[in-house]
């Protein structure tokens, strides 16, 4: 997958590169299995590392990252300049080639993995992060390179890096007229493939500030549990901390949060205050509308956010059975469960295509695996990781889970079909499909349960740009027959 340096020769000189090469392969390979980032390099090696793992393999950025602050091998500030490197990167990673192919003597796309994130890197503190001298930037890149790669790749950077420094504001982008999408696509760093499908349905005007409104830090977003006695805890805590917070105008018990302390977050937390939770999610939740005493069924619970606010929904009275293909996402839902104190909740490992039960539901909720084209602004990998392909792929998927449970509601019960994505394909499309294929369902307005602002058609819709919150989509379908 990586591309090579060429060899000219086998002089001494030429074997001890090799020799080396293949030490640095080995690194890279024994640091596979252990937290990335442990070198001695600080935050910028780190984050080399990890968006090297993001982009060699399925690994994802928040994973990663998430292991990486808690090992404690990075002070404060140094956690927080990963985070910002890794995430900005990802975030505006096609202007950042852009103008480093410029720069590049050579084919820059057959450039080594490593060598580019050295660059992306450096390049990102230059153009985004003012209080970071450039010397800095570029010398840190030049020395992670130098200790991983040797003297040449190293100083392959540093010529890339200066000559970026020096012709900074003469960067020439694609033609606006003559390449509309290609210049959307590199301004905005998004993939053209996505562009062209925006453009397309949503015009000009609302596709650039979709893909603003994606380029966006993403706020934190805490939902105070309904169980919560004392709900105003949450807030007079923040308060006493100078954290900055408003309450969601669309979701009673929803927090945005710039940001705050990871100590606080996991104070509140662990004491089963609140949860974090995008209010897409939470609306989401609310449209399956579930009673105390139901019987529901979670079928693609993981990671199980909207599992735990069915059970408190239902003021953990009745069951809710989640399931998961995989067994060890599902100790994260039991996990939350017991720190919330929430009986109601039952794990199952089992397929959501393929699996039964003789109980009919009074809730089934399809929360289906989807392209997340809704969440880029907090998984800014999935602008890389996706093509058009998995649209059409996921569909089909899509599907399945949802014929299949259609099979396990009891009549008069309901089916809740929820998705991250603003795709049509995998939301309005499916949910049309549903309705041509059992007529013993109908559609249950949202609109009858949820602000009508966040509604179309009798369906969930968000939209980053225009709710500040996740892109997502719900249906409820009622079964009549």
């Amino acid at each position: 997958m990586l591309h090579q340096l060429s060899e000219k020769g086998r002089s001494t000189a030429s074997v001890s590169k090799t020799k080396a090469r293949k030490r640095t392969r080995r690194r890279q390979s024994d640091s596979e299995g252990r937290s990335p980032g442990r070198a001695k390099g600080g935050a910028r090696e780190a984050a080399v590392r990890i968006l090297n793992r993001v982009e060699e393999s399925d690994s994802y950025l928040d994973k990663l990252l998430e292991h990486e602050l808690r090992s404690g091998q990075l002070n404060k500030s140094d956690k927080a300049l990963l985070t910002e490197l890794t995430n900005g990167v990802q975030r505006w990673r096609a202007r950042l080639d852009w103008i480093l192919a410029a720069r590049y003597r050579g084919a820059y796309h057959k450039c080594q993995i490593p060598i580019k994130n050295a660059l992306r890197i450096a390049l990102y503190q230059i153009m985004m992060l003012d209080k970071i001298p450039q010397s800095a930037a570029v010398n840190e890149s030049v020395e992670i390179i130098k200790r991983s790669m040797g003297i040449r790749p190293a100083n392959l950077v540093n010529a890339v890096l200066r000559a970026a420094i020096a012709n900074k504001e003469e960067v020439r982008y694609p033609d606006k007229d003559s390449e509309a999408v290609r210049f959307v696509a590199i301004n905005y760093a998004h993939p053209e493939w996505m562009v062209q499908r925006w453009l397309d349905r949503f015009g000009e005007q609302d596709t650039i500030a979709l893909l603003e409104a994606n380029n966006l830090r993403p706020r934190l977003t805490l939902r105070i549990h309904e169980n919560n006695k004392d709900a105003g805890s949450v807030t007079t805590l923040l308060d006493e901390k100078n954290i900055n917070y408003r309450e969601s105008p669309w979701n009673a018990g929803s927090l945005l949060l710039a940001s705050m302390p990871h100590s606080l977050a996991q104070e509140i937390l662990q004491q089963g205050r609140a949860s974090v939770q995008d209010v897409s999610a939470s609306l989401a939740t609310r449209l399956a509308a579930p009673s105390p005493g139901d019987t529901v069924y979670d079928l693609c619970a993981a990671p199980g956010g909207k599992t735990v606010f069915l059970a408190e929904l239902m003021r953990d009275q009745g069951q809710v059975i989640a399931l998961d293909k995989y067994s060890a996402k599902l100790a994260h839902i039991k996990a939350n469960a017991k720190r919330l104190h929430l009986n109601s909740i039952e794990c199952l490992t089992a397929d959501a295509r393929e699996w039964q039960s003789d109980t009919a539901a009074d809730v089934v909720v399809a929360d289906v695996p989807c392209s997340g084209l809704g969440t880029l602004s907090k998984i800014p990998e999935i602008k890389w990781k996706r093509d058009v392909q998995d649209i059409q792929q996921l569909a089909d998927i899509q599907r399945e889970i949802l014929a299949n449970a259609a099979r396990m509601v009891k009549i008069g019960g309901a089916l809740l079909y929820s998705t991250c994505t603003i795709e049509a394909a995998e939301n309005q499309e499916i949910a049309a499909w549903f309705l041509q294929n059992h007529s013993n369902y109908r559609l249950d307005p949202a609109e009858r349960i949820l602000p009508s602002e966040l509604c179309s058609d009798g369906f969930l819709e968000t939209l980053p740009h225009k709710h500040q919150m996740h892109g997502a989509f719900a249906a409820r379908f009622v079964r009549e027959n």
